[in-house]
């Protein structure tokens, strides 16, 4: 019998988008060992990800497009759709997905290099760092607003040396479809201009549970890298 999402209690919420998410993070370790390889464009990639989604994991709906992004595609936010391109053998490049679990969105992001370039490499090892930093500012003031958060994960981002590259970082997530806005852009959001405490609840009282995405760019080398899952669940 298919789970009344509307019904399911606060603690049990967050037990349903950790695991999508444990599950999104298998997803992952798969997609990392057996497609990110040279020779193949993102959008070869994007499809093997959709099939391999389908096949072995159950997944039939993304509740966001699938991203993958490479060499200076990885400088492009979320929203723009650069043109596609041929992964190379010294590359840096990105994925995020939206994929629903049995009803239950997750949200998650990783970034690969190929090669042994070390600055490539100390971006992505610099995303991990970056995001648990941000995230341990969060937890000392959990009603701290979107925008001071955004705020918090620009500076840590040019603390470690890199820019921050997004216009968001981070966003609301829960059963499929999420609470949503129509042409709200800010206060679901972790983005400058939000000015509503993260930890308000939402329309039905219930705790609403964030993603926290880091992106990191170095505009001179054109590379970026990207890294996002739960926030408010560990």
């Amino acid at each position: 019998m298919a789970t009344d999402v509307k019904a399911v209690a606060d603690p049990d919420r967050a037990a349903y988008l950790l695991d999508a998410q444990t599950k999104a993070f298998k997803l992952f370790e798969e997609i990392g060992k057996d497609l990110i390889r040279p020779g193949v464009s993102e959008k070869d990639i994007s499809n093997e990800i959709h099939e391999l989604g389908a096949k072995r994991h159950g997944i039939r709906t993304h509740w966001h497009k699938r991203v993958i992004r490479s060499g200076p595609n990885t400088l492009k936010p979320y929203q723009e759709n650069p043109p596609d391109r041929t992964i190379e053998p010294d590359d840096i490049l990105f994925v995020d997905l939206g994929p629903v679990f049995e009803a239950w969105e997750a949200d998650f992001g990783r970034t690969f290099v190929l090669g042994d370039d070390p600055i490539k490499q100390k971006l992505r090892d610099s995303l991990d760092p970056v995001w648990k930093a941000v995230k341990a500012r969060y937890q000392e003031n959990p009603d701290m607003t979107g925008g001071q958060l955004y705020d918090i994960a620009c500076e840590t981002a040019k603390e470690y040396g890199w820019e921050f590259g997004g216009q968001i970082a981070g966003h609301l997530v829960g059963s499929f479809p999420h609470e949503r806005i129509p042409n709200d852009r800010i206060t679901l959001y972790i983005t400058k201009g939000n000015d509503t405490q993260m930890s308000l609840p939402d329309a039905d009282g219930k705790k609403r549970h964030w993603i926290l995405e880091i992106h990191l760019v170095d505009r001179e080398r054109q590379i970026g890298g990207f890294m996002e899952q739960l926030l408010t669940v560990d």
